[in-house]
């Protein structure tokens, strides 16, 4: 799956407690020859470790180990290597599973317990900027769901929508001597009217930013039936018709969504001044690690490639020389920057990935404290 597809009630269900054991399965990958070689043979690696210590786990039977193994055989043999990014991971259970192909990196890992591991998923839908786009005519209107790589048709709520067509009235025509333009036409008002109302319900339910393409008088008139178009952070003036395939929607749409990035950047530059000029500030990974566990962080900055292994030590964190593995213990966390992530959108903050460097002197990640 993409990590568009994960809305908030997928997670939900991720997240949901399952008989034990669940098993989450992590890796890096790569997307290009020759490194993307040898991925498979890791991912085998880690496929014979997970039967290995399933066999070794006695809560665990002999029948629900053989079920387990064979769910996780089929989804590695699933594995698409040509869609592969900067990650795989992997969520079995006995009857099911799920194929997730990441643009972040995660460490080796294969976790058996009564939920799966989620944090590397949520990481890396914050930090692909997830959004979505409503191309908007007289007689359609298709929203698109997708992120700065890619962007698909969205089949839901309603969409893609299609007015109905009307019979020609040639007595209609002659009481008032012509066709009405289309955009005043009642019919597509209606059209548009419900166009908006289904928008609404969609944003509602799973909020992202918006951009709107279409003719400037059929962008004019969502503006004018509806509510679902103020809330746009951009708009492309250019004709949509029904058939445009998702890489020329992509490509239209590409210099707003730099211009919303740019403005979401100045926006998160100006939250974290007026944190420091208002002492509510956090600098550092152990400073917004603290801030996240208590719930005071409004707002997280963290810097696009930044990733840190640590030691949990008394509720502070510590770094540990590089190559450092994850312990057994959980003591050594090799994914700390995603399980804060994942922490910090739970907690209701604010989660922003900003470009390298530019957090070099906080230490890559800070953070707006709500107090």
């Amino acid at each position: 799956m993409d990590t568009d597809a994960l809305t908030a009630d997928l997670l939900r269900e991720l997240r949901a407690t399952r008989p034990y054991p669940a098993l989450s399965l992590t890796m890096p990958t790569h997307r290009k020859a020759p490194d993307n070689a040898q991925d498979p043979v890791r991912l085998r690696n880690l496929v014979t470790e997970a039967g290995h210590r399933l066999d070794a786990d006695p809560e665990v039977s002999r029948e629900v180990a053989a079920a387990l193994r064979a769910q996780l055989e089929r989804a590695a043999e699933e594995v698409d290597p040509r869609g592969a990014l900067d990650s795989l991971v992997l969520l079995v259970t006995t009857d099911d599973y799920r194929i997730w192909q990441l643009p972040r990196t995660a460490p080796e890992r294969v976790v058996l317990s009564d939920t799966f591991l989620t944090r590397n998923l949520v990481a890396a839908k914050a930090q692909t900027r997830p959004f979505r786009a409503l191309t908007v005519a007289a007689d359609h209107a298709t929203l698109w769901i997708g992120t700065g790589d890619g962007l698909r048709p969205e089949r839901t709520g309603g969409f893609p929508l299609t007015a109905p067509k009307e019979p020609p009235n040639p007595q209609r025509e002659e009481r008032i001597g012509d066709t009405p333009s289309t955009f005043t036409d009642e019919e597509t008002r209606n059209f548009f009217r419900d166009v908006d109302e289904k928008l609404r319900a969609v944003l509602a339910d799973d909020p992202r930013p918006l951009y709107l393409m279409g003719l400037a008088p059929a962008l004019a008139l969502l503006d004018e039936v509806g509510e679902s178009s103020r809330s746009a952070v951009g708009r492309v003036a250019k004709g949509a018709p029904a058939d445009l395939p998702p890489a020329e929607v992509l490509r239209e749409l590409r210099p707003a969504l730099e211009e919303g990035a740019h403005q979401a950047a100045a926006e998160v530059e100006t939250r974290l001044d007026n944190a420091r000029s208002a002492h509510a500030f956090a600098g550092g990974l152990d400073e917004v690690w603290a801030a996240v566990r208590e719930g005071r962080a409004g707002l997280v900055a963290v810097e696009e490639h930044f990733q840190a292994t640590v030691r949990v030590a008394d509720e502070h964190l510590e770094p540990v020389p590089e190559g450092t593995a994850q312990s057994a213990d959980g003591a050594v966390r090799e994914d700390i920057v995603d399980e804060l992530v994942e922490a910090a959108l739970d907690s209701g903050a604010d989660v922003v990935f900003v470009e390298d460097d530019s957090l070099a002197e906080h230490g890559r990640i800070a953070a707006a404290l709500r107090y």
